[in-house]
C-alpha cells in the first residue's frame, strides 16, 4: 500500500528485532523489584487489566502511561520498566493493557483508555499526568477532546504524547488497515489534531529527531493544531524515544513531572 513504508519504524532503525525482547527482559525485572499491584480490572474484557506501580510512601499523583504498537501488538507487561523514573520521584504509576485490533476499533480502545484512567484514578489520590508513547501518545491525546467519558479529566495536569499519531488517515492507505478498518469517518473522528483540545490541560509533545518523516510531520502537525510545545529530541528514533522515562532525571520524566 502506498503509505506502508512511511510509516514502517523497524525497517530503518539499526537491530530494531533486539529492542522488544530488551524491553520484555528490562520490564520483568522492574516487576520483580518493585511495589506493585498487577492486574487490576478496568472492564469485564480480559485485556482490559491495568498495572499500578507504587513508590514507597504517599503517592504524589498518578502517571498513567499507555504503550504503542499501532493498536495492534503488545501489552502492559513489556513497559513496567517505563513506570521507575515517576516511580522513583514519588508518583504511582498505571500501565494498562487493551483491547488490539482487529478484536476492537481504534474508538473502542479510546474508551476503554479513558475508563483504565479512570479506574487508576479511583486508586491513587491526587493529580493525574498522561503519556503514551506512538499509538498510545494517540490515545492519551484524545482523552483531552471533550468527546471522550473521563471522570478524572477535573484532575488532569499534563499530557506527554510521545511519537503520536495525530492525524489517522494516512493509515487508511496501508495494509495495517486490514487490522485497524479505519474508515473516513472514523479517521477523522479520531485524529486529535483533527479535533479541538476541549479540556484545559497543558500538552507538550515529544519526538525523536531521527524518527521516520512522517512521524515527525505527526507530531508538528498535533503541536500546530493545538498549540503547544514540540520537543524534537536529538539522537533518538521511534524504538528509544521512550528511554529516559525509565530514569528519574530523564528528560522525558522532568517534562512530564516538572
Amino acid at each position: 500500500m502506498q503509505n506502508d513504508d512511511a510509516y514502517a519504524n523497524a525497517t530503518y532503525i539499526p537491530g530494531a528485532e533486539t529492542y522488544p525482547p530488551a524491553w520484555s527482559a528490562a520490564a520483568e525485572a522492574y516487576r520483580s523489584r518493585s511495589r506493585a499491584r498487577l492486574g487490576l480490572p478496568y472492564g469485564d474484557g480480559e485485556p482490559e487489566r491495568l498495572d499500578l506501580f507504587l513508590p514507597q510512601h504517599r503517592p504524589a499523583g498518578l502517571v498513567v502511561f499507555v504503550h504503542g504498537g499501532y493498536w495492534r501488538a503488545f501489552g502492559r507487561e513489556r513497559w513496567s520498566h517505563l513506570a521507575a523514573g515517576p516511580v522513583e520521584r514519588g508518583w504511582a504509576v498505571a500501565v494498562p493493557s487493551y483491547t488490539l485490533a482487529p478484536q476492537a476499533r481504534i474508538s473502542e480502545i479510546t474508551r476503554q483508555i479513558a475508563r483504565a484512567v479512570d479506574a487508576a484514578a479511583a486508586e491513587v489520590a491526587g493529580p493525574v499526568r498522561l503519556t503514551g508513547h506512538s499509538a498510545g501518545g494517540h490515545l492519551v491525546a484524545r482523552l483531552l477532546c471533550d468527546d471522550v467519558p473521563l471522570a478524572a479529566a477535573r484532575r488532569l495536569e499534563m499530557c506527554l504524547p510521545i511519537s503520536p499519531l495525530a492525524d489517522l488517515r494516512p493509515l487508511i492507505a496501508t495494509s495495517m488497515n486490514i487490522d485497524l478498518r479505519l474508515d473516513p469517518r472514523e479517521a477523522a473522528a479520531e485524529s486529535p489534531a483533527l479535533q479541538p483540545k476541549a479540556r484545559d490541560v497543558p500538552v507538550t509533545v515529544w519526538v525523536g529527531a531521527a524518527e521516520r518523516p512522517a512521524f515527525l510531520d505527526q507530531a508538528r502537525l498535533l503541536a500546530e493544531a493545538w498549540q503547544a510545545p514540540l520537543v524534537v529530541e536529538p539522537g533518538r528514533h521511534h524504538f528509544d524515544v521512550i528511554a529516559s522515562l525509565a530514569e528519574a532525571d530523564g528528560e522525558l520524566t522532568r517534562c512530564l513531572l516538572g
